[in-house]
C-alpha cells in the first residue's frame, strides 16, 4: 500500500522550506509512519542557519524527533501495523561487526531522520523497522500525554538518559548540568531521576526557574553573574552543605556553545566525568592536561541505542520526567514561521510540529 503524502524540504541554508507532494511506500523491512508530531532540534537549527552538513544532500526534509502511527508496512514488518511508535533519532543497521558487538551508535551504516534520510517535518516517513519503540496508548492517556508530545523522546530525552547512564549517574551523586533548556532541562531530570543532586547552570533566568520548579534540580546558578571561579565555588559550597562528595562530580554540558563548553571543563574536579551532550561548530581552547591532573574523563555522546529507549520513556509514562510542562505544539504549514522564532529564542519550550 502506498500513500499521498508530502513534507517540508530543506533547500539551502536559510531559503524557505518549501512543501513537497511524494508517494510513501515502504521497502522490505520498512514501514510507513504517520506523523503525530515532529520536534524541532538544536540540530535542525544548525543544519538551516549555521552551514552544517547534512549527510544526504539537499533538498532534503528535516526533522529527527518523531512519534506516529505505522499505517503500512514491507514484507518483514508487518507486525508493526496500526502500532504507536517513536522513531529514534539514529537508526544502527543491528547486522555489522559494531552493532554485533554493542557499539551500536557508533555503527557506519546507520541512519538518521533528517540527516542520512528523509526526515519527519512532513505528513509520513518511510523507516526502517528495525529499532522503533512502541508507545502503549493506554499508559500514555493516563499520564495526560498525547503521541504527538512524546516524540521529543526520540532525541531531547534518550540522549540525555543515554549520557547520565553512561556517566553512571547513582544516588548520592553531585550532577552539574551546563545548560538547563531543552536538553539540558531533560538532563536535570534524568539526573534527579537517576539519585543525583543535581546543580543547573545557565544564562537564562526563565530556564533556570524552570530547572527548579519543574525539573528538580536543587540549585541554580546564572553564568551571567559568576565568573568561573565563582560558580565551581558555588557548586563546592552546596555540594558540602548537601553532605555531598567534593570529587567525582558528573557534568553534563547540554548548552552546545563555546561558553558553555568552557564553562563544563572549568567545573573539573578530581574523578569527575564531563559529558558533552551538545553540539556547536564553535572552536574552543582547553588545557587537555587538566583530564590527567584530576584523573578525570570526557564522554562524547551521539544519540541513543535503540534498545534503551523503552526505559526512557518509561521515566515519562511513570511519571518521574516531566513532558508536558517543556512542550508546545504548533502546526506544521507553520514551519516556516516556527522555526524563526525558535532560532530568535521567542519560544523557550521544545517546538513540536504537528501535520
Amino acid at each position: 500500500m502506498t500513500f499521498a503524502a508530502h513534507r517540508w524540504m530543506f533547500t539551502a541554508p536559510g531559503a524557505p522550506l518549501q512543501r513537497a507532494d511524494f508517494v510513501a511506500h515502504p521497502g522490505a523491512g520498512e514501514v510507513v509512519v504517520a506523523v503525530a508530531g515532529c520536534g524541532v532540534c538544536h540540530t535542525d537549527l544548525g543544519y538551516y542557519y549555521d552551514g552544517v552538513r547534512t549527510n544526504q544532500p539537499l533538498p532534503l526534509a528535516l526533522g529527527h524527533e518523531i512519534s506516529g502511527r505505522v499505517v503500512t508496512a514491507g514484507a518483514g514488518a508487518e507486525a508493526w501495523l496500526g502500532r504507536a511508535v517513536i522513531v529514534p533519532a539514529v537508526l544502527p543497521c543491528g547486522e555489522c561487526d559494531l552493532c554485533r558487538r554493542g557499539l551500536t551508535t557508533i555503527c557506519r551504516s546507520q541512519k538518521m531522520p533528517g540527516n542520512d534520510i528523509q526526515g519527519g517535518f512532513g505528513s509520513h516517513i518511510v523507516v526502517p523497522a528495525r529499532g522503533l519503540c512502541p508507545v502503549d496508548e493506554q499508559r500514555l492517556a493516563k499520564a495526560g500525554l498525547t503521541l504527538a508530545q512524546v516524540s521529543i523522546v526520540a532525541d531531547a530525552l534518550t540522549t540525555p538518559y543515554q549520557a547520565v547512564r553512561r556517566a553512571g549517574v547513582e544516588p548520592g551523586d553531585l550532577a552539574v548540568v551546563v545548560g538547563a533548556g531543552g536538553v539540558g532541562g531533560y538532563c536535570v531530570q534524568v539526573a534527579r531521576a537517576a539519585g543525583a543532586q543535581v546543580v543547573a547552570i545557565d544564562v537564562d533566568a526563565r530556564k533556570l526557574q524552570a530547572a527548579t520548579a519543574d525539573g528538580g534540580a536543587a540549585l541554580a546558578l546564572n553564568a551571567r553573574e559568576l565568573d568561573a571561579k565563582a560558580l565551581k565555588k558555588a557548586v563546592a559550597d552546596f555540594a558540602r552543605s548537601a553532605g555531598l562528595r567534593s570529587t567525582e562530580w558528573k557534568i553534563f554540558e547540554c548548552s552546545g556553545t563555546a561558553a558553555g563548553q568552557t564553562t563544563a571543563f572549568g567545573l573539573l574536579v578530581h574523578g569527575a566525568t564531563l559529558s558533552v551532550v551538545g553540539f556547536t561548530m564553535d572552536k574552543v581552547e582547553l588545557r587537555l592536561s587538566n583530564l590527567m591532573a584530576f584523573d578525570a574523563r570526557a564522554l562524547g555522546n551521539w544519540g541513543c541505542p535503540p534498545e534503551q529507549y523503552p526505559a526512557a520513556l518509561d521515566l515519562v509514562l511513570d511519571g518521574k520526567v516531566k513532558l508536558a510542562p517543556f512542550v508546545e505544539t504548533h502546526p506544521l504549514d507553520q514551519i516556516n514561521h516556527v522555526f524563526h522564532a525558535v532560532h530568535a529564542r521567542e519560544i523557550t519550550r521544545r517546538a513540536v510540529l504537528v501535520p
